[in-house]
């Protein structure tokens, strides 16, 4: 009896890990996706606006240091940002050329994505250029200004160095 009764046990058991597993596997799929978002406020009252921060320094030219600070952090920005932009083309030609064509043209996909993506490479392309400018602007300025940037410099005393003397041996 012993025996009949745990064959009996088995046999259920066995169902029921059969109606688990699909049950189980029926279930995943219809489970709808789960969006997490975490706000992280380090630092700041609850109370108070945030800042927006500036890719540039304050735009003051009062002296050459701030001037080439601004220009170098111009340069600086605009060719991070053109590198951004560039590979952000690509990826949009990319994925606009997976689009199917609604009039099943073949290659019109791709040649639609082109005609999008290549104004977004033309502001790329502008960023790069405004990066040369930029570092362009700094060397006009010291070259149209050297008189009255060599007036200031000349005013402030250099440390002396100390002097090689090659008599001395």
């Amino acid at each position: 009896m012993s025996t009949a009764t745990n064959s009996k046990g088995n046999k259920f058991a066995a169902a029921g890990a059969a109606a688990g597993g699909f049950v189980g596997g029926l279930g995943s799929s219809i489970v709808p996706p789960l969006n997490v978002t975490i706000n992280n406020n380090k630092g700041g009252q609850q109370g108070q606006k945030a800042k927006a921060q500036s890719l540039l320094p304050a735009p003051e030219f009062w002296s050459p240091a701030q001037t080439r600070n601004y220009c170098n952090s111009l340069r600086a920005a605009a060719v991070t940002l053109s590198i951004e932009v560039a590979m952000g083309a690509e990826i949009l030609n990319a994925t606009l050329s997976q689009v199917p064509d609604p009039e099943g043209k073949s290659f019109g996909s791709k040649i639609r994505a082109a005609k999008v993506a290549r104004k977004m490479r033309k502001a790329a392309s502008a960023l790069q250029s405004a990066a040369k400018n930029a570092a362009a602007c700094y060397s006009v300025y010291t070259q149209e200004f050297e008189q009255e940037i060599n007036a200031v410099r000349h005013r402030a005393k250099r440390p002396e160095r100390p002097r090689m003397n090659w008599a001395d041996q």
